[in-house]
């Protein structure tokens, strides 16, 4: 089992897949990374040598912003954008798509579960007759 910058890489997996796994890394970058460190994509985890896990942890370091640091840098943006009262700031804060979807019929993942406003089922109604009447 080896760890990168805090995460443990499953042992049977490819080393370009388990590189996806640090958050802040895509297949994209993985293949980059490993092209800069001069490692075949197709070898396994477990097949790796300290020296080859040590250039890939510089190589990272030096040209990616992953992990605790990425996540930090991402809070922080939306924090500003809150705190300058911008359009997409306000989006954040209300918990509503920033980028310009449309929200009327779609934007359930970010709008939570649907809440029925104004028009009331008969068996709501009965409910609330019995708990008003107590």
């Amino acid at each position: 089992m080896q760890r990168l910058m805090g995460v443990v890489l499953p042992d049977n997996k490819r080393i370009d897949y388990a590189l996806t796994l640090v958050y802040g890394i895509g297949w994209t970058s993985s293949k980059q990374i490993l092209e800069k460190s001069k490692i075949d994509e197709s070898i396994r985890v477990k097949d790796i040598t300290e020296d080859q896990l040590k250039t890939l942890i510089t190589v990272i370091e030096k040209d990616y912003l992953i992990e605790g640091r990425l996540r930090e840098q991402r809070s922080e943006n939306i924090k500003r954008l809150r705190e300058i009262g911008s359009y997409r700031g306000l989006r954040h804060s209300m918990g509503l798509p920033s980028r310009g979807q449309r929200t009327r019929s779609n934007a359930r993942t970010k709008r939570g579960k649907r809440r029925t406003v104004g028009a009331l089922s008969k068996e709501a109604w009965a409910k609330l007759d019995q708990s008003q009447s107590k």
